[in-house]
């Protein structure tokens, strides 16, 4: 037998090749890879390995169980040799045959499949023990959760017991002394009316009723003549009211939002009135129209009145410093400073935070490009800092804007070998906005063709000059993949927030602002929190935007659980009662009642302003709703992860649109792709867009049924590519023309047929008798139509070329002279893109 490798030993043998190699180096055989050789010998001590590990040997000489039998032949072969004769040849066969006792076959065969049974055997055992732990496991934790809950409850119920007898004890309190003033007010009653009953005694005659007093000077009796009634002189008949005799002007309170019956009752006027003096501006409106505040102001004062803008934030203020009322002696500690972390896309910002925290936070976005707002607390040698790391993608303004708002200092971040970028330009602006300090970061330093001095002149044209020029702007130079220079900015960093004397209150109610949200499948709501003072614990009342909740759990940014947190600390919060919008104000209070309030408040204003938006139909309106009818709409649906990338998203897609094409979104929202979005998908004929989001099982088989263009994405530009090459099929093609000929007019004939027949001679190309042609007349085009007739001598020609003489007949036009030029032009469609 020849030898073989050990991955053909296993197929044969039917094991995998693992267990082979580790049962021949157990044998004593030093096999290294699935490739390396087998001899018979190796083959046979590895029998005897296994057999000796299982107990089988029988102690037979291997020799013993096959035979080998030798033979050997010897023939003649005659040959031819030549003109003599034939030449004798001795031949000589050897054979070879081996002979195996089939007992011996059927043996190994047995305890091959023996050796299969028990090792399948094992692994059940295992994966059955492995099975019985885990469900162990399982248990253990289920116990620990239901006693767990059952102590919240029995939490629970003792402090409702507790506060019921409370409330009883008040109540008996309150009882008590009721009942006394009532026994006090009855005591007093029954002195007074003792006091009436003898008085009554005194005055009863014998008849036992009471004495009838007349006035002085009239008898007992009635008079039997009857009163003469006595007019009454000098007595104003006028009623009460007068009409007034100058109008009554009014001061109106008008809020953002107001409907028509609102504002009528407010000036005291009639509904109709409102209505027919908007009519009369040109502005048609309903009794519960929801109108604006502008428009209000100017109905008022088209009425007659003063107006007075009222601003719905004082009432929210009111309710904001009912919810968390802040003492003046709170002690100040001082924060660590929230830095954000802004500039051009792969400027490497997230290269930056990623040396520092000593992760890989840009190789885990999609696309190598930061698409959300990430929030970390790195605790430093020389302090803890809160970093927030934006996108650099144009497409990400408002997370940017966002960023600033909420920070302390920016740190900018300007690639050495690439300069400035217009995004960089952006993050200037944004950071002067908001009155946030600078510092820049010169990064990718390691590189050759890094050149610092360019990125100084390019941002010093910004008027962000640096310190070493005598400005108040720190530039350092760093690099991201070797390290360099991150100590400076961190010590930059810190000297800015020393500076700053960053401090804040850690006792009371948290406040902070919420940098991004989320919705999850199996948590609900989730949204990060940037705490900007007090701190925020686990069962807080929080209401942020127009939800609220209570916080039924706090992580850190790397998903581990927290009791609470601090100023300048970024925290994952769950319980809201909605996924809140980026950038809203978050407070912890302690009164549910009142942040529902709160919250459901803005949630109706939020609801007027939309109805507000919805302007009513004006006559003017009719020519311009006439050309939106040319306009084609494209209808989209969007569900991103996260609510910062949504805006994002909508932003820049509602920026595509042009006069032909008008990009409408049509619904969308965080979250994952339900049955639900695709209906409304499918009956609004939408394209859905799921950015770093997927459709459920329901959602899958409703986009089948409906034949819904649902499209994946995870990259920010990708998505806007796609909408952009759907815009440009929209589009209708431009029509170019080319001019492929030109003859000149030699002579002119009259033709029966035709009319004026033109015999030219073509100038320059080529004249074809099925394009469109113009007739020139001193170079000024006087004619516009098609040729009537193409021909060469007496033949009927397609075309005729350069330098040959021809005969021209133009359809519906005779007025041909010599000198005249016929021009040949051709139309091609070029389709448009969206730039």
């Amino acid at each position: 037998m020849s030898d073989v490798t050990v991955r053909q030993l296993a197929e044969v043998v039917g094991t995998p090749v693992d267990r082979l190699l580790e049962q021949l180096r157990d044998a004593g055989l030093s096999k290294g890879s699935a490739d390396d050789a087998v001899t018979d010998n190796e083959k046979m001590e590895l029998l005897e390995f296994l057999r000796r590990s299982h107990g089988r040997n029988d102690g037979t000489p291997l020799a013993s169980r096959k035979i080998t039998l030798r033979r050997k032949r010897v023939s003649e072969l005659k040959v031819p040799a030549g003109p003599p004769g034939r030449k004798t040849v001795n031949v000589e066969v050897r054979g070879k045959r081996t002979y195996v006792k089939r007992s011996t076959a059927l043996q190994e065969e047995v305890q091959k499949t023996q050796a299969l049974e028990e090792e399948r055997a094992r692994q059940e055992a295992e994966a059955a023990e492995q099975e019985r732990k885990r469900q162990e496991a399982e248990q253990t934790k289920r116990r620990e959760e239901e006693e767990k809950r059952k102590a919240q409850e029995e939490e629970a119920k003792r402090k409702v017991a507790e506060e019921e007898a409370r409330r009883k004890a008040e109540e008996e309190e309150a009882r008590r002394k009721a009942e006394e003033e009532a026994r006090a007010k009855a005591a007093a009653g029954e002195k007074s009316s003792a006091a009436d009953r003898k008085s009554r005694k005194e005055k009863e005659t014998r008849y036992g009723r009471d004495e009838i007093h007349v006035a002085k000077g009239k008898a007992g009796r009635r008079s039997k003549k009857r009163a003469v009634r006595t007019p009454v002189k000098n007595v104003e008949t006028k009623h009460a009211f007068e009409k007034p005799t100058a109008p009554v002007v009014r001061e109106v309170n008008v809020p953002d939002t107001i409907t028509v019956a609102e504002l009528a009752n407010a000036m005291a006027v009639k509904a109709a009135e409102v209505i027919k003096a908007m009519m009369n501006m040109g502005e048609m409106a309903t009794i519960n129209q929801v109108i604006d505040q502008d428009t209000a102001v100017l109905v008022v004062e088209e009425m007659g009145h003063k107006a007075l803008t009222q601003s719905e934030s004082d009432v929210e203020k009111s309710l904001t410093e009912v919810l968390q009322v802040e003492t003046e002696d709170e002690e100040r500690l001082p924060r660590p400073p929230v830095v954000t972390v802004m500039g051009h896309v792969d400027h490497g910002k997230t290269s930056l935070l990623d040396h520092i925290r000593r992760t890989r936070v840009a190789a885990g976005e999609a696309g190598g490009i930061t698409q959300h707002i990430g929030a970390y607390h790195v605790e430093t040698k020389r302090g803890m800092i809160t970093f927030l790391d934006t996108p650099g993608h144009a497409a990400f303004t408002a997370m940017r804007a966002r960023g600033a708002q909420s920070t302390d200092i920016v740190v900018l971040v300007v690639a050495a070998d690439d300069g400035v970028k217009p995004q960089t330009v952006e993050a200037i602006q944004h950071a002067r906005a908001a009155g946030v300090p600078l510092v820049v970061a010169v990064n990718k330093m390691d590189k050759p063709e890094a050149d610092p001095e360019r990125v100084r002149n390019e941002v010093a044209q910004h008027d962000v000059i640096p310190d070493a020029w005598g400005g108040d702007t720190q530039f350092i130079n760093v690099s991201a993949q070797t390290g360099d220079g991150i100590d400076d900015l961190l010590d930059a960093i810190l000297l800015q927030a020393e500076l700053l004397e960053l401090r804040a209150s850690r006792d009371g109610y948290a406040a902070g602002i919420v940098v991004e949200a989320t919705l999850d499948k199996g948590r609900g709501p989730i949204a990060t929190v940037l705490v900007q003072s007090g701190t925020l614990k686990k069962g807080d009342i929080v209401v942020t935007g127009t939800e609220f909740g209570r916080v039924r759990a706090l992580f850190d940014e790397s998903g581990n659980s927290i009791e609470s947190a601090g100023p300048s600390i970024p925290a994952v919060v769950l319980g809201l009662s909605g996924t809140p919008k980026a950038g809203d104000e978050l407070l912890a209070t302690a009164d549910e009642r009142k942040a529902k309030e709160l919250a459901q408040y803005r949630q109706g204003k939020t609801r007027d302003i939309r109805l507000a938006s919805q302007r009513p139909a004006k006559l003017e309106d009719v020519f311009s709703q006439i050309r939106e009818g040319e306009v084609q709409p494209l209808n989209l649906m969007i569900k991103t992860d996260v609510q910062g990338s949504f805006e994002a998203l909508k932003e820049a897609l509602e920026k595509l649109s042009n006069d032909e094409v008008e990009v409408k979104i049509v619904g969308g929202g965080v979250g994952g792709i339900t049955e639900s979005d695709v209906n409304l998908a499918a009956a609004s004929q939408a394209i859905m867009l799921g950015f770093n989001v997927r459709a459920d099982g329901a959602a899958r088989r409703t986009v089948n049924e409906q034949d819904v263009d649902l499209r994946y994405f995870s990259v920010i530009y990708e998505a806007i590519d796609h909408v952009k090459a759907a815009i440009g099929g929209m589009l209708r093609p431009e029509i170019q023309e080319r001019i492929i000929g030109l003859a000149e007019v030699k002579e002119v004939f009259k033709s029966p047929k035709m009319g004026a027949v033109a015999g030219s001679i073509v100038v320059d190309g080529v004249v074809r008798r099925s394009e469109p042609i113009r007739v020139l007349r001193d170079n000024v085009v006087i004619y516009e139509g098609e040729l009537e007739s193409l021909r060469r001598f007496k033949d009927d020609v397609e075309e005729v070329r350069m330098g040959t003489e021809c005969g021209i007949a133009v359809r519906n036009y005779n007025d041909v002279r010599v000198g005249d030029q016929i021009e040949v032009y051709e139309r091609t469609e070029v389709a448009r893109t969206v730039a």
